[in-house]
């Protein structure tokens, strides 16, 4: 996309495309090339942020929408049990009973009261800490001014006042009480005295994102499901789209090579891949949902909580080994037939999606002795019931 005249006002959704690019570590040359504007609007808009995404409240989908306890206060005059309402819903049974609980019980639960007491908990940003506490604010602002770094700050504040908790504040939350205006504790030319001189904070950590924590290895994966000699173990990963701004997530089950399309209309984050996840795999019957093969990608950052909320194990493959989850990397190949490299996936509805996996699904396979994966999946649910 080639560059607009300077002077061009971005639109809306162009200015929550810069700040998602910004936030993802990407440069401001490559932010103006994908956006099609000057590199001087994406400076500007850099510095009128400070560098970090403005705050902006979403629900999250991993939490209970009012929609979903709404549905609850129907099952509970039903007399429904906490399972069977979260079979309905597709979340764990735990989640459902301890919803009902923690909000009056069967007897007392109302929807739109526990939807505003799960709003009011997850209630985001907090007061900072540094507009709350002046003495604090002094002693920040004192050090700042004597060009200490924040993360010089943070752990002097520790070793001074040891038994003071009022007196501790993290480096970050420094950052931000500088850079980001709905944090603003501290004056913003203060920041001239940091080593950088920086008038933004550019975000940290984002683009490697690093490894992901308490992995259970490929090489723990039960010998069974090596030689796919029991259903119901499936091998995942993402397709991506033109620019990796789009996503598309396939599931692989490795007996009967049978393929699932997941769309991500949220994007590949992990909080919208372990939804749309947790949402698919639940609405499996248990038995063939026993086990979860994935790389090392960032989008299962959240694995432990796509484990918790589905029920089952989640192993992971090696770094740059795409051959131990062959029977998914070979499905992506086929895949590419219908969805070429390029494509805008958040484009291709989810009927696209369903239409694409049933004819993947119904064509022969020589490793199935040319019977299609369609047909052995139902042939292994039949066996299984």
């Amino acid at each position: 996309m080639g560059a607009r005249k300077r002077g061009v006002r971005l639109s809306s959704a162009e200015r929550a495309e810069l700040q998602r690019l910004v936030a993802a570590g990407e440069t401001q040359e490559r932010v103006a090339e994908l956006i099609g504007c000057d590199v001087r609007t994406v400076i500007r808009w850099i510095m009128h942020d400070g560098g970090l995404r403005p705050y902006q409240r979403r629900r999250s989908p991993l939490r209970l929408s009012l929609e979903e306890r709404e549905r609850i206060v129907v099952g509970l005059a039903e007399g429904r049990s906490a399972a069977a309402m979260a079979r309905e819903l597709g979340r764990a049974p735990s989640t459902v009973s301890r919803e009902i609980a923690r909000n009056g019980g069967r007897g007392a639960y109302r929807a739109t009261v526990s939807d505003r007491r799960a709003l009011d908990r997850a209630l985001r940003p907090r007061p900072s800490k540094l507009a709350a506490c002046p003495r604090l604010r002094r002693e920040v602002e004192r050090r700042l001014k004597q060009h200490w770094s924040p993360e010089q700050i943070s752990a002097r504040l520790r070793i001074e006042f040891p038994d003071d908790p009022e007196m501790r504040v993290s480096h970050e939350a420094i950052y931000q009480a500088l850079f980001v205006d709905s944090r603003r504790a501290l004056p913003r030319q203060l920041a001239k005295r940091l080593r950088t001189r920086r008038v933004h904070r550019r975000p940290r950590g984002r683009r490697q994102g690093g490894p992901l924590r308490n992995m259970v290895p490929i090489e723990n994966r039960p010998a069974e499901i090596n030689q796919r000699t029991s259903p119901g173990h499936w091998e995942g990963d993402l397709i991506i789209g033109r620019g990796g701004r789009s996503a598309v997530a396939t599931l692989v089950e490795r007996q009967s090579r049978y393929t699932v399309l997941v769309a991500l209309p949220d994007g590949r984050t992990s909080a919208s891949v372990t939804a749309a996840l947790t949402a698919t795999l639940n609405a499996m019957p248990r038995r063939l949902a026993a086990s979860l093969t994935w790389d090392q990608g960032k989008e299962m950052a959240e694995h432990e909580a796509l484990s918790a909320a589905t029920g089952i194990p989640i192993y992971f493959c090696r770094p740059s080994s795409p051959w131990q989850r062959g029977t998914n990397e070979n499905t992506n190949g086929l895949l590419r037939q219908y969805l070429p490299k390029g494509t805008d996936l958040a484009a291709v509805p989810p009927h696209r999606l369903r239409a694409i996996a049933d004819e993947l699904n119904g064509r022969p396979r020589r490793t199935l002795e040319w019977m299609t994966p369609s047909e052995r999946y139902a042939q292994i649910s039949a066996m299984t019931a």
